[in-house]
């Protein structure tokens, strides 16, 4: 189809189509998920997490990244809008690996000045609360802000630790995409 004389053998889309006069920028967000895992429990809670989050990520346009902590460094925490961090309660205490990786990071997260929202997740053989705290008390020296409270699976992980991670995945996409946080 074609627009009538006078305007040649111009497509008629092309001939009412507006002009554009703004550019519309798609800002894309990052979720960085690191986890540290001996036994296997916690990579299962991060696999559980990541699923959940990508059911949501695309159609959000949300970038997900998932990383072991021994893996990763602050080159990617610096590239991120958010972090998870699945770790192991190990003799009462934030595991090692996942104390190494927050040590890495430290100080170039200070240096840089940004505040992050941050997600702790846990599995825990006895309450995983002093894991909590240690992780809590390094976190608010960089300083990241707690997006959502921190997740304990205790025991062996069921059905419903994981179901609770894919929630967990899923808000936090939503709240990226949202700007929550």
């Amino acid at each position: 189809m074609t627009v009538p004389a006078g305007c040649g053998e111009i497509p008629v889309f092309v001939a009412f189509c507006p002009r554009v006069e703004e550019v519309l920028t798609v800002v894309v967000k990052t979720l960085l998920i690191v986890y540290h895992s001996q036994s296997g429990a916690s990579a299962e809670l991060a696999r559980a997490l990541w699923q959940g989050a990508g059911a949501e990520a695309a159609e959000a346009e949300v970038t997900l990244t998932l990383r072991r902590a021994c893996d990763s460094g602050s080159a990617d925490l610096l590239q991120a809008d958010a972090l998870v961090l699945i770790g192991a309660e190990n003799s009462g205490a934030l595991a090692g690996g996942l104390k190494d990786y927050l040590d890495r990071v430290f100080y170039p997260m200070i240096a840089a000045g940004r505040v992050m929202p941050c997600a702790l997740v846990f599995s825990a053989g006895n309450d995983g609360r002093n894991a909590r705290r240690q992780a809590q008390r390094i976190l608010s020296g960089i300083p990241f802000s707690e997006a959502t409270e921190a997740l304990i699976c205790r025991g062996e992980v069921t059905e419903r630790h994981r179901q609770q991670c894919r929630e967990l995945g899923q808000a936090l996409v939503a709240g990226l995409a949202m700007g929550i946080f």
